[in-house]
């Protein structure tokens, strides 16, 4: 018997098998466990989600607006209290924005956030067709998953606004998740959802037609606000978020 059968390593040294079907859930709780650790044990408690298409070139209007509104809110973050922004008494950061780490949409918030000297967070996921997260992530603040739902797990749980521009499938998808988990009060705090581009939802889902036929209630539509208007977006996020007491985020 040789020595190496005498001392094996213990199975999580072992990355084919960490890699095969018998460990998927060690990978999901890792995905779970570890953003915990890098994000809310450091901090970074309360976010401002940017979610839309990444194949909008940054030079489009809906881009430009992404990067003016994550460029203002983030200079707000990091301005003093005393000065009437949002930063901790201490002067650290307290909000930050947040993207899914890629292309368009994602990568022009990211680049407003930057642009103020601001941190700023990347949730990025493995995809054949879109490799890495974006260059305007802060150092240590940008992830990569493998599974769609720890990832959209950490776009909810610190959030308190979510900021929804046009997108395809993956953007309808977490509108939609999220839009569910508040009408059944899965999520219980106030987060609102702010559609930029109005023309564009309006025109892509009929929502009276949700009303007309029961799909939705009226009183369902209250938890949208729909808005073309950058200073309007600008001033509905700092008047929420100036008004939230910092807690910890916890399970529902």
């Amino acid at each position: 018997m040789s020595a190496e059968d005498l001392h094996p390593d213990p199975p999580w040294k072992d990355i084919e098998w960490l890699e095969s079907k018998e460990a998927r859930v060690i990978r999901m709780m890792a995905e779970f466990v570890a953003p915990e650790t890098q994000l809310i044990n450091k901090g970074f408690t309360d976010t401002v989600v940017f979610f839309g298409s990444a194949r909008t070139p940054l030079n489009e209007p809906d881009c430009l607006a992404a990067t003016e509104i994550a460029r203002r809110l983030s200079e707000w973050a990091i301005t003093p209290r005393a000065e009437g922004g949002g930063a901790r008494s201490d002067g650290s950061q307290r909000f930050h924005v947040c993207t899914g780490a890629g292309p368009g949409i994602m990568e022009a918030s990211n680049k407003g956030a930057y642009e103020a000297g601001a941190g700023n967070i990347g949730l990025g996921i493995e995809l054949p067709f879109e490799p890495g997260i974006n260059k305007w992530i802060s150092p240590d603040l940008g992830f990569q998953f493998k599974y769609f739902a720890m990832r959209k797990f950490w776009f909810v749980y610190p959030a308190k606004a979510i900021l929804v521009f046009p997108g395809g499938f993956g953007t309808l998808d977490e509108l939609f998740e999220v839009l569910t988990l508040i009408q059944t009060g899965k999520i219980s705090k106030k987060l609102p959802i702010i559609l930029w581009n109005t023309e564009n939802w309006k025109r892509l889902i009929d929502w009276d037609l949700l009303i007309e036929t029961g799909m939705i209630s009226p009183d369902d539509m209250k938890l949208l606000h729909f808005s073309s208007d950058i200073d309007e977006v600008v001033s509905i996020l700092l008047e929420h978020l100036g008004s939230l007491p910092e807690v910890v985020p916890r399970a529902p």
